[in-house]
């Protein structure tokens, strides 16, 4: 799919970190842009950055994790622009703990704006762009999803699940006009990682690096017109790691555990533990 010209175009997580970025992005090809987020505070300011770039925009707050507020976004971007051509599902939380003192609520709350969410609106965007023969799902995963990171099991296995998804997807669609691709970034310099680093000091490890997350929306653009299936954002090479773990699992847990990664999720891990005791 070729993005210039003017489409219609869903963005979940839009006005936290990487999502801000991504849409701006998107915004240069002078698309509709339909913006979600929750509670979606500085949603009204990115509209107005949109409308400066040439872009379109529109914004609802709305809480994906409840079945009824999925169904209003969709009902809602119908009602201000039609059929949706792009669906980008970025929204995502995480909580970086030790997996016992996880709250059965807080697992809960991951996968159901993690991996549900997409589903139910990938789902629901479907049937349209079936009956076009056009459209493209983006689904915004990570390299936790890849490497099982210490600390992050509810995250880890939902950016898992949308890789597995997101090749699903492709199959079962392919000579349709409808395909999917997942962007997979690691340590990015905005959202979840700036939060945590500014929370508690700790900065990713050197051996895996940190990523612009101008990089992460050239990879969305290059997935979406070039129709990959999948886009590893990191500056140094991590697919020898993934493809050695593939095939030898033991050896693949040393390296991975040798880049720092394991150390830092643990280290974040034990600095929130010890704000949340203080409060």
């Amino acid at each position: 799919m070729i993005l210039s010209g003017t489409k219609t175009i869903l963005v979940t997580g839009a006005s936290g970190g990487l999502g801000t970025y991504i849409t701006l992005k998107l915004a240069e090809y002078g698309a509709k842009l339909a913006l979600v987020a929750y509670p979606g505070a500085e949603l009204e300011e990115l509209c107005r950055k949109v409308k400066a770039k040439g872009g379109t925009a529109v914004s609802l707050a709305a809480d994906l994790s409840i079945a009824a507020e999925r169904n209003k976004v969709l009902d809602f971007v119908h009602q201000q622009f039609g059929e949706i051509d792009l669906l980008i599902n970025n929204a995502g939380i995480e909580f970086t703990s030790d997996y016992h003192d996880l709250t059965e609520q807080s697992i809960n709350d991951i996968i159901g704006i993690n991996l549900v969410a997409p589903m139910i609106l990938t789902r629901l965007v479907l049937p349209e762009m079936l009956r076009r023969g056009s459209g493209h799902i983006v689904n915004i995963s990570s390299l936790a999803g890849k490497s099982g990171p210490a600390c992050q099991e509810p995250y880890a296995a939902t950016k898992a699940g949308l890789i597995a998804f997101t090749a699903s997807l492709r199959a079962t669609y392919r000579g349709t006009g409808v395909s999917a691709s997942v962007v997979c970034p690691g340590f990015v310099e905005a959202g979840i990682y700036e939060s945590l680093k500014k929370r508690t000091g700790f900065s990713a490890p050197p051996l895996l690096g940190t990523s612009k997350p101008e990089a992460v929306t050239r990879a969305v653009v290059r997935a979406i017109e070039s129709d990959l299936p999948e886009v590893i954002v990191n500056p140094l090479p991590v697919r020898p790691l993934f493809a050695t773990a593939a095939l030898f699992p033991r050896l693949g847990e040393f390296l991975t555990r040798q880049t720092g990664a394991h150390a830092f999720f643990k280290g974040i891990a034990a600095a929130l533990k010890r704000e949340n005791q203080k409060r």
